[in-house]
């Protein structure tokens, strides 16, 4: 992934008007994060041993001892009583915020809870956004030492794996059992889930913090509008509604695309490092129940008619985006949206948590934002929908952390249902709902709208992973400039799925072949089967 052209979450946080997004980041602060008063020890519900207190509904978020949460801490202070103190944590900066600002009123901060309960120092070192993985790297390779727990991009874990710098957290796993595949509150998908996740090459390397699929959304004064409905229907003779068919995503991009009206039609990205993920949905749609990247002797799959047509499709679709949409990144995508300048993204699941925002007096949007299934295409009588994963931190544990199980047991304890739902409604920062108990939490609900949440769990069922398996850089790198020179006309549709067929080849070359095989038969597994019926 390019580190050249890709714009960081911090960067909007910081850019003075870049984007109206960031007032929606700024604005919704005062209404929620407020200093926690005090909250008395004793105010666990009957039975449960930690927690937060000291606002209405804690109890949601406490724990008894025979929970994920209630094991890790109890093991915690095992470990404490024989000399653990202080675990160092590498953390994204556009995050550290849900970790260390109360929510809601009364409540302590999470780095607070856990220091509390267990005794355990908890030192969070800001990494700045975007360059998580280098600073990994550099760790790993100069045997720094500096950080015991990394968080770094999910598609990276092969890659950070084969380094030897994470290690296997397999036995912690089953000795603590985190209960990831819980089926009322863990991930959505169970099992494959916590594959599609935590693990690489059948082994679990990583701790998911975050919910990064990619989610549609439109604007519903703009589809509900009386004129707009009879103008639409009258030229395509079927109603105007959300999108099913990237057919149909397409005719009312292009219905709706004036932009001699500040109207774009559709801004899902086309940029470096960002743009192949919208690829990636066109294209994995194009087979029931999906067309793979490589098949299962390992050769890629690209260069072939479903790779030229997704290319070719992506192409066209510029017809409907910004003239300069090969060089927006997702600053100019929320505040081109936050203005009503287009009618459907597909963006973080964060957009209607900031745009659609009462407190954000710059969103001309709010109000105005519904949420829709990613588009699909029919293939084999069947609707093949399907959104990707993309960035989406994951937290591992450093081969030079002084007490590995201790940092897998915070990461358990953070991870597990009842915080990390309480930890993701907090507006403070960028992980993301994902778990099948922050889809119901009335908090997480209220942060991020209901109407959004119940879109983004079935957006979750039907999501794809990127590649992560070894090479994962160089394998994105290279489909990624490709694209980029398709965008541009510097090459064919043709071209830029033959070349990028040549250098995914000498990437698996270079990799191992037999290692990469098994990457891909493990990744495999994790891919959604679930298909919709036409109409």
């Amino acid at each position: 992934m390019s580190d050249l052209i890709r714009v960081s979450r911090r960067q909007l946080l910081s850019s003075g008007g870049r984007a109206v997004a960031l007032t929606a980041a700024i604005g919704i602060a005062p209404r929620f994060l407020r200093p926690g008063r005090a909250y008395a020890a004793d105010a666990l519900a009957a039975g449960m041993i930690g927690g937060p207190t000291g606002f209405d509904g804690a109890e949601r978020y406490q724990y008894g001892a025979d929970t994920p949460e209630g094991r890790a801490v109890e093991a915690a202070k095992a470990l404490k009583a024989g000399g653990a103190d202080r675990i160092v944590l590498g953390l994204s900066d556009g995050s550290i915020g849900q970790l260390t600002q109360p929510f809601p009123a009364g409540a302590p901060s999470i780095k607070e809870l856990w220091e509390r309960e267990t005794g355990i120092a908890l030192d969070i070192v800001g990494v700045p956004n975007g360059q998580e993985f280098t600073k990994t790297m550099q760790d790993i390779s100069t045997k720094g030492g500096a950080y015991d727990i990394y968080a770094v991009e999910w598609n990276r874990l092969g890659d950070l794996a084969e380094t030897g710098g994470i290690i296997k957290l397999d036995d912690f796993v089953a000795k603590h059992r985190p209960e990831w595949d819980n089926p009322d509150n863990g991930y959505v998908g169970g099992a494959k889930g916590v594959s599609l996740l935590n693990q690489y090459r059948g082994s679990t390397y990583g701790v998911s913090l975050d919910g990064d699929f990619q989610t549609w959304v439109y604007r519903t004064d703009l589809f509900g509008d009386a004129a707009e409905q009879k103008a639409f229907k009258d030229k395509h003779g079927y109603d105007l509604a959300p999108p099913k068919t990237w057919k149909q995503l397409d005719e009312i991009s292009t219905f709706f695309h004036r932009p001699d009206q500040n109207m774009l039609g559709s801004t899902d990205i086309r940029n470096q490092g960002w743009g192949y993920t919208n690829w990636y949905q066109r294209y994995v749609t194009m087979g029931n129940p999906n067309q793979f990247l490589f098949g299962d002797d390992g050769q890629p799959l690209i260069n072939s008619q479903a790779g030229i047509d997704a290319t070719s499709e992506y192409i066209a679709s510029l017809a409907y985006k910004s003239p300069d949409a090969v060089s927006w990144g997702w600053p100019e995508q929320y505040g081109n949206f936050a203005k009503g300048g287009a009618a459907m993204t597909c963006a973080f699941s964060n957009l209607p948590k900031f745009l659609d925002n009462a407190a954000n007096k710059d969103s001309a949007v709010t109000g105005k934002i519904g949420s829709m299934l990613p588009p699909g295409r029919e293939v084999d009588g069947k609707l093949i929908s399907r959104s990707v994963l993309w960035l989406n931190l994951s937290a591992s544990v450093s081969a030079q952390a002084k007490n590995p199980e201790l940092c897998y047991l915070f990461l358990q304890w953070l991870g597990s249902a009842r915080i990390y739902a309480w930890m993701t409604a907090n507006p403070g920062g960028y992980f993301d709902p994902f778990r099948l108990s922050d889809f119901s939490d009335p908090l997480v609900r209220q942060t991020y709208h209901a109407y959004h949440m119940d879109v983004v769990r079935e957006t979750v069922a039907r999501t794809v992973p990127t590649i992560n398996y070894p090479g994962a850089t160089a394998f994105h790198n290279a489909l990624d400039e490709n694209l980029v020179a398709a965008l541009t006309k510097a090459k064919t549709a043709e071209q830029a799925m033959a070349d990028t067929e040549r250098e995914w080849k000498r990437i698996a070359r270079r990799t191992g072949e037999d290692k990469l095989l098994e990457a891909i038969k493990a990744n495999k597994e994790a891919w959604p089967t679930i298909t919709d019926p036409i109409g």
